[in-house]
């Protein structure tokens, strides 16, 4: 591991909330901008953990609810880098719900960010990249690349739609 990098494992969080009724909807389920909030938090402690420096989000690429979170359940969200990039680094966020009374766990969400570490003027600065070590942190490491480029094709077309206009 070179003075620029940094391992997954330094910089992972994991955060436990319990679910309240002011955090339910009127069906008794989490309110899913609830836990948008809890993972972008999560996600910004392991970018600013990472990267040693204030951190911004950059972007939510995907948030998928697989499963709904009654009243009463308890969530952990566990958060952890995938990537580094020149500036910006891949943050990946895995929720799981835990019933409790019935000892039960259920994998909830999912979700991928991106953010970026700035300096006192708001302008981004270099991250220390990522050594992964395990197989599944590579793993991760090169499914980021893939995401990456999505997002950059995505960004250009985006902008290519705007200017024929």
């Amino acid at each position: 591991m070179t003075q620029s990098s940094k391992k997954p494992a330094d910089s992972i969080v994991i955060m436990t909330h319990l679910v309240l009724p002011n955090d339910t909807n009127q069906f008794g389920n989490l309110m899913g901008g609830k836990l948008m909030h809890w993972i972008d938090i999560a996600a910004a402690l392991v970018a600013m953990r990472h990267s040693g420096r204030v951190c911004v989000t950059a972007s939510v690429d995907e948030i998928s609810f697989l499963e709904p979170i009654k009243l009463g359940y308890v969530v952990r969200i566990i958060a952890s880098i995938n990537r580094a990039f020149r500036t910006s680094m891949e943050i990946g966020v895995k929720v799981f719900r835990e019933d409790p009374l019935n000892a039960t766990e259920a994998h909830t969400s999912s979700a991928y960010l991106t953010f970026v570490g700035i300096d006192q003027y708001g302008k981004p600065l270099p991250a220390p990249q990522v050594e992964p070590e395990t197989d599944e942190e590579r793993r991760r490491y090169e499914e980021a690349s893939f995401r990456r480029e999505q997002r950059l094709r995505h960004r250009q077309t985006m902008k290519q739609m705007r200017e024929k206009r």
